[in-house]
C-alpha cells in the first residue's frame, strides 16, 4: 500500500472522486426535488437537469442548470491547480484531466453510471490547453444558436478541440485528448443514434 503516499496517485485518486460527484443529481433533489437519473435523458448533466426541472419550475430550471455546468467545470479544474502548485509534471496533469472526466461519466457514487463528460471535460481542457477550449466554446456557440441540438453542438465543440490542438500544439503528446474525446463521444452513442435517426431533441 506504499504506493497510496505517493504525491501522484494521490492526485489521480482526487481527480477520479472529486470528478465523480454528481452536482446535477444533487442539486436537483436538493432544489426541486426531482430524480434526474430517473427522468428525461437520464444523465446526471446541465442539459438533462435543465430539461427536467423546467417541467415544474423554469425560472429554477435554468438556475440549476447553470450551476451545474458550472460546478461540474470546476470540480476537475480544481484538482488540477492543486496538483500544478504541488509541482507535479505535465503527465501528471494530463493524468488527472483523464481522470476527472472518467469519475464524472463513471461515478463511483452511481455504481459507475455518470453524466456525458462535456462540461468537466471543458473544464481540465480550459486549464490545459485553453486557447483549444476557446476555440471549442465559440464552435459550440454557433452550433446551439443554429442548430438548436445540444448533443450536436457538443460534439461539434469537442471536434473542434480535438482538431485544432494538432495544428496549435503539432509538438503536444495528443494521446490525453484524444482519449477524452474518445470518453466524451461514447457516452454520446445514445445521443448519436437519435440524431442519425432524426429523433434527438431540440434545446427550446
Amino acid at each position: 500500500m506504499e504506493f497510496l503516499f505517493n504525491t501522484n496517485v494521490q492526485f489521480f485518486i482526487a481527480a477520479y472522486l472529486v470528478g465523480g460527484i454528481p452536482f446535477g443529481l444533487i442539486l436537483a433533489k436538493k432544489f426541486a426535488g426531482v430524480d434526474v437519473k430517473a427522468s428525461g435523458s437520464g444523465s446526471i448533466g446541465a442539459t438533462n437537469v435543465l430539461r427536467v426541472v423546467k417541467e415544474t419550475n423554469p425560472s429554477l430550471a435554468k438556475k440549476l442548470g447553470a450551476a451545474t455546468l458550472a460546478l461540474d467545470a470546476i470540480k476537475g479544474i480544481v484538482v488540477l491547480i492543486a496538483a500544478y502548485f504541488m509541482g507535479v509534471s505535465e503527465s501528471t496533469l494530463w493524468g488527472i484531466s483523464v481522470l476527472a472526466v472518467i469519475g464524472h461519466c463513471f461515478s463511483p457514487y452511481l455504481g459507475l453510471e455518470g453524466g456525458k463528460g462535456i462540461a468537466t471535460g471543458m473544464g481540465v481542457m480550459m486549464f490545459m490547453i485553453p486557447l483549444e477550449t476557446v476555440i471549442a466554446l465559440v464552435t459550440w456557440g454557433i452550433m446551439a444558436k443554429t442548430v438548436r441540438i445540444s448533443s450536436v453542438s457538443s460534439l461539434t465543440g469537442v471536434a473542434a478541440l480535438l482538431v485544432s490542438s494538432f495544428f496549435i500544439h503539432p509538438e503536444m503528446a495528443h494521446a490525453p485528448v484524444v482519449f477524452i474525446v474518445f470518453i466524451l463521444y461514447y457516452k454520446h452513442i445514445p445521443n448519436i443514434i437519435r440524431v442519425i435517426k432524426g429523433e434527438e431533441k431540440r434545446v427550446i
